[in-house]
Formats: structure tokens, sequence, C-alpha cells
């Protein structure tokens, strides 16, 4: 049996991919902030959420497709903006845009992505957002949104949950950095793993491919504090296109980005890799969505596993979701056809959750019948 068939599940790819990779990137990809109590509470909120089963319905019909910012998308999911990418597999990023093109779902193209956010797009056949950070005193950051544009990208998200970097012990633990520093304990890391080694030498180091033309280097642990209000109003002056702010956690904040010309807002704790005392974000979401009302775009990132945790979300009052750290995982565990396996399962996940729960579609106002009261 291949290690795509042995995927059943998102842990199924987890596990696969923490054997295969070298501890330093699974921990990397892995691990949040702190004790990492903020991750484990989402995981906990989420699992505290029922599913309200219904019967004698006919839900012999069901459409898994979604609409988001005007777009049509075959999934109610898509693909959350994640930096290098390639350390999981080279290749990975082209895997994962590719992913996105065959079911018209955004890739989130990170500013740290390894790959040129100019070649992703192209290979995502334009299903790509691009994911920016504020840094420094900005010039940076208002050059790569002017780049972004000209390569034709028509929604820009700033992330806006990162003042500075929280602090995430797995990765300190291993002496982490980009771009890497080998010393004897990474060294011997890589030869313990020397599938992923000799792959990733054959196919050079990744870089955060971004910068390469740009004149200037990009600091992942640079502080970002100096963004403020004025910061989204600027961007917002410049950018053409959908402008959305990912990393909401509370309703004012979330009304104050509508008022300031968002088109959406994301809802994401970073994937508990920022502040571990935050509070789950699935709980903030149904806030969010009451405070912006039914008709302003609400999207929802962090800790999502399965097909499930989507009609979960979507029933919490979310428009559109999106998958991170286990997609990295299917490509480690087995490349693009992990990916792909991976993809099916989440989606025959959400679309059995769907028939068991009386529902055809995960649009409207009829999702959030699916929650147990």
């Amino acid at each position: 049996m291949g290690a795509a068939e042995r995927i059943h599940c998102s842990e199924d790819a987890r596990q696969l991919a923490r054997r295969r990779l070298p501890w330093m990137v699974f921990d990397y990809i892995d691990g949040a902030a702190g004790s990492e109590a903020g991750a484990a509470r989402n995981r906990a909120a989420l699992d505290g959420i029922c599913l309200q089963p219904r019967i004698l319905k006919d839900v012999s019909t069901r459409s898994l497709d979604a609409t988001v910012l005007g777009q049509q998308a075959k999934r109610p999911f898509g693909i959350a903006p994640m930096g290098m990418c390639n350390l999981s597999r080279p290749g990975a990023d082209r895997m994962l845009a590719r992913l996105a093109a065959r079911y018209s779902v955004p890739l989130g193209v990170s500013t740290m992505s390894s790959t040129p956010l100019e070649a992703l797009i192209e290979e995502a056949e334009g299903h790509a957002w691009f994911q920016l950070y504020f840094s420094g005193d900005g010039s940076g950051t208002l050059k790569l949104a002017k780049r972004a544009q000209t390569a034709g990208y028509d929604v820009l998200v700033l992330t806006a949950d990162v003042p500075e970097v929280g602090r995430r012990p797995r990765e300190l633990r291993h002496g982490f950095s980009m771009p890497f520093r080998i010393g004897p304990r990474q060294f011997v890391d890589f030869a313990l793993h020397p599938r992923w080694s000799l792959a990733t030498l054959l196919r050079g180091r990744p870089q955060m491919a971004n910068f390469e033309l740009e004149g200037f280097d990009f600091d992942r642990t640079e502080s970002r504090a100096r963004a403020t209000w004025d910061t989204l109003r600027a961007l917002r002056d410049i950018w053409q296109g959908k402008l959305v702010v990912k990393g909401v956690m509370n309703a004012e904040d979330a009304v104050a980005c509508m008022d300031a010309g968002a088109d959406a807002v994301q809802v994401s704790s970073h994937g508990g890799r920022q502040l571990d005392s935050a509070p789950a974000p699935i709980h903030a979401l149904e806030a969010v969505r009451s405070a912006v009302g039914s008709d302003f775009p609400v999207f929802y990132d962090s800790g999502l596993r399965s097909g499930e945790d989507v009609l979960r979300a979507l029933g919490n009052g979310a428009d559109f979701t999106f998958f991170g750290r286990i997609l990295q995982f299917a490509i480690a565990a087995a490349g693009e056809e992990g990916l792909h396996r991976l993809w099916d399962v989440l989606s025959a996940e959400l679309s059995i959750a769907m028939a068991q729960t009386g529902t055809n579609s995960p649009a409207g106002e009829g999702r959030r019948d699916v929650l147990s009261a």
C-alpha cells in the first residue's frame, strides 16, 4: 500500500509527515506559541461544537460549491497562506497552486513563500490571493503590494495579528531560522532523514523567493509593531482590488476594518502560533459575525482538521474557510498524490456530514441549522 492510500484522515497525514520530515522542519510546521495551550484550547472548542443530526430529508443531491468574494469555488474551503511550504517537500508551493486551479479555490500566497508570487498565480490559473505582512517602516510592504497588483492579483490579504512574532519553543529548541543555520544538531537531524535531505539538496535549499528581486531582505522576526489603522487605510488607498484583513479576533476590530474599507475579515489566531493565551477563534467567529451583520464577508482559519470542522465553522457564521498545515503534512507524507488524497478525504467528510445534518449546500443562512442547540 502506497503512502497516499494510508491517509484516511488528517491525523494520518500528520503521523506520516512526522516520520518523514526532519524534527526541526516538522516542529516548525506543527508547533504553536508558548505551551501550545492556545492551539489545544481551539481544538477543544471545535470538538465541543456538536452538529445536529436530522432524518428523512432528501439529501441525495448535495453540492460543495461556494461563492467567495464574488467568485465561484468548487469547495467552501481554500488554502491558507503558509510560509516556506517547500520545506515540506520540494515543489510544494506549485502542488498547492495546481490544486487551487483544479477546484477554483483561493490559494493564499504568503509573503514568505518559497516560490515567486508571479509564478504561483500563473500556476493557480489566477486563483490566488497575496498575503502581506507589514514590516519595518512599511516601504517594503508597499513595494510588495504594488508588485502583486502588477502580477494580476485581485485580492490582497493583510495579516494583522503579528506585531511581534510569537515565541514558539519547538522552533527555538531546534535553532530554527531562515535561512537555515547548519550546526551539529541540525546536521544530525538531516542525516537521520535522508529522503528529505537528498531531495532538498537536489532541488536547492528553500529561500524566501519574493525578496530576491526586491533589493532588501525580509527578517521573519522583525518587529511589525508600527502598523496602525492608518496603515490599513493607506493600503486601501493604493490597492485596487479586494482587501481582506486576516487575524481578526475582536468584534470591535472587525467593525473598524469594515469602516476602514476592508472587503472582508478573516477570523484567525494564526493557527495558535502567536498569543498562547488568546481565546479560541471559533468562539470569536460568532461575535464577529454578529457585529458586522449578515452581509459582510467573514472567513475563518485556525485548527481546522476535517470536513466536519468546516461545517462547524460555517454554522458559526463563516462564509468560507481555509485549511493550512494539514495540507503540508499530506505533501510531506506522499507528495502531490497525498495532497489530493487528503483533499478528497476532507471533501468526503464534509459531504457526509452535510447528509447527516440534512443539508444540501454549505451556502446560505440555512447552514446555521446544522449546529446542535
